[in-house]
């Protein structure tokens, strides 16, 4: 078990691994090889006490004083510089040296998909804004290996991928335009064939990390059609080989709530010059085949947002891998019809790591509060004694490893057999349940912590303001809620995405078949699978309008379903391996908040773990099995 809380001074200064014991059980549970678990551990480590030690107090700096746009220089030349605090700069410096965009370079093998999830879960523990800068530098090297051209494919790459901080290059992704937002069918950029290049004009209203070196752009070759079908993706450099702008001006950074480090500006294109990226002929058998075709186990990842495995997750959401291209003309490759799909792969990486942004503010939320309550005293003893608080504490961490146990199924379901499609279905459903799920309960945190706070957590110089602000932005980010509730329902129409997440369901039930102190939480966790179902079926033989205004709910039913099913097999490995019945707790207070139909809001809910296991459950200790049936009422 930890410590009492009331031992650390603050969050900011520990080694946020090892405060983190539920991240080790799941490093543990998902890479049951002894090799690849001894290769995270050194990592995980290695970055839990770079990010809680360093980086951390970093961010509070980089948040006081965010970048600027220097418009002109000396010589009334517009440069439109980005400049930004040296803390920013210094922060994306240590994580490339420690290989979070080239990690499987440095250490010269695959990196487990599991693992990149943890080192972006505990990046966003510290700054969701440095995430998305590296996150988008990732997952543009991505793209580009796959779809960029002979010429400048290897060189581009190799920069974005590099471990050595003074030649690496970062990505970005221009998408959303002013008319467009969701809608980005509506989107007019236009590019204009130039030899084997192109020329992009328009105008894109949200880009973040504006000020990076290569960007990958949606755009409409010249009379392609209308609508999503008719957009292609290029690659963008933000410089020409001399050094000059390349038909590319920032107009402004945005004056934003929050992410305050990784500047988000408006941007014109004039003739910029660009790269369509598609796959060339020959190609697939080796940039298309080798990185994107093979099924590697649990993911090979080199990325941050695309960190987690999210090459084949992004894939599986974007359709499926493309063949060897039938047209050599770039006007009709252009034209094509699939260019959306290759954004959308960038796209989707970027909105499993929004996922991890989510968490990530969670774990802090719960951890700033665990401490602040421990140490606040009022009316002549802890506030964390008082039983409301104990709740408060207790729930946040329970809702805490429910959206881990979901969002790290997404970067570990290649594990579960040998059927790589049924994985891909899987993944297809959850990466945007996960997302909307994540999102929204690190913003609920956020709410909560701050109020564990009082009036100082309204306060500037301490934690919490800055996390509730930077946690309103990834409910918006790659998919408003909405946006994901109609993912989910795209994922089911086109793919029977339920059916996947079902059979998953039913196998983590049986997993916890057996086990005394998972009785009640499997039949919950059985009515609701039956409800779900039940909930599908009708909402498919109901009215289109009626499918969509209850998107949103099935959704959510969908994600509850998820995560009770998934902490009730966690709970049977933590029994099966460790004699350990916390989890079993952990199952049976989510289920039985968030699952079943208690009278009387839960006023005669007989589970008084927050009282009576608040130790173990905030602290990660060990409970009996035993002790766990009699806490539960059982």
């Amino acid at each position: 078990m930890l410590p009492d809380y009331a031992e650390y001074p603050q969050a900011i200064g520990l080694d946020w691994y090892e405060v983190d014991p539920n991240l080790a059980l799941t490093l543990d549970r998902l890479l049951p090889d002894p090799e690849d678990r001894s290769f995270a551990e050194r990592h995980v480590a290695d970055f839990g006490a770079l990010i809680g030690q360093v980086l951390a107090e970093r961010a509070e700096l980089t948040d006081k004083s965010g970048p600027v746009l220097r418009r002109y220089n000396r010589f009334g030349d517009d440069v439109g510089e980005v400049v930004h605090h040296a803390t920013w700069t210094a922060t994306k410096a240590d994580l490339v040296r420690h290989g979070f965009t080239g990690l499987s370079l440095l250490a010269e093998r695959s990196v487990p998909a599991v693992l990149s999830a943890a080192l972006s879960y505990l990046l966003s523990q510290s700054e969701t804004a440095a995430l998305c800068a590296l996150g988008m530098t990732s997952a543009a090297a991505d793209l580009v290996e796959r779809y960029g051209p002979d010429g400048i494919r290897d060189d581009i790459v190799a920069r974005l991928r590099t471990n050595d901080p003074g030649s690496a290059w970062e990505g970005g992704m221009f998408l959303t335009e002013r008319q467009g937002g969701s809608d980005v069918g509506a989107n007019t950029t236009q590019a204009i064939p130039d030899g084997d290049e192109w020329r992009l004009y328009g105008d894109k209203h949200f880009c973040s990390n504006v000020d990076a070196d290569v960007f990958i752009v949606l755009a409409r070759p010249a009379e392609a059609t209308t609508g999503t079908r008719g957009l292609a993706t290029f690659i963008v450099p933000r410089h020409l080989p001399d050094g000059s702008a390349n038909g590319f001006t920032v107009k402004r950074l945005k004056p934003k709530l929050g992410t305050v480090g990784v500047p988000t500006g408006e941007v014109t294109l004039a003739g910029a010059k660009a790269w369509l990226a598609a796959p060339s002929r020959g190609a697939s058998g080796s940039q298309a085949g080798s990185q994107a075709g093979s099924q590697i186990p649990d993911g090979d990842s080199r990325t941050a947002s695309s960190q987690a495995g999210t090459r084949e997750m992004a894939t599986s959401q974007a359709g499926a891998r493309e063949e060897e291209p039938s047209e050599t003309d770039p006007l009709a490759l252009a034209r094509d019809g699939k260019g959306i799909h290759r954004m959308m792969e960038m796209v989707n990486g970027s909105r499993f790591g929004v996922a991890l942004m989510g968490l990530g503010i969670h774990r802090r939320c719960f951890l700033e509060a665990a401490i602040y309550a421990a140490r606040r005293e009022q009316f002549g003893q802890r506030i964390d004694r008082y039983p409301l608080v104990r709740e408060t504490l207790v729930d946040l961490a329970v809702g805490l490893e429910a959206g881990m146990a979901l969002t790290f199924e997404c970067a570990s379901a290649v594990r579960l057999g040998d059927d790589p499609e049924e994985a891909r279905r899987l993944r297809r459903i959850l990466i945007p349940l996960a997302k909307l799920r994540t999102t929204r309960t690190g913003l609920l945190a956020a709410i909560q912590a701050l109020e564990v706070f009082g009036g100082n957590g309204y306060m500037e110089d301490f934690p919490m303001a800055r996390q509730l602000r930077d946690a309103q932005c990834h409910t918006i980010w790659e998919g408003t809620e909405n946006i994901c509730s109609l993912d989910v329902r795209r994922a089911m129409r086109r793919e029977a995405g339920q059916e996947a997440l079902f059979a998953r369901v039913r196998a983590a039930l049986d997993a916890g078949a057996g086990w005394e102190g998972l009785s009640g939480p499997i039949d919950i966790v059985a009515a609701s699978l039956q409800e779900a179902e039940e909930a599908v079926a009708y909402l498919e033989k109901a009215p289109e309008e009626i499918n969509l205004l209850h998107s949103r709910r099935l959704a959510e039913l969908l994600a509850d379903l998820a995560e009770g099913a998934l902490l009730v097999e966690e709970a049977a490995w933590s029994l099966r391996e460790r004699s350990d019945a916390r989890k079993a707790l952990v199952a049976h207070r989510f289920a039985t908040t968030k699952l079943a139909s208690i009278p009387w809001h839960g006023i005669k809910n007989p589970d008084r773990s927050p009282l009576d296991a608040f130790e173990p459950l905030v602290r990660y200790g060990a409970v009996e099995e035993k002790e766990a049936l009699a806490l539960t009422g059982r």
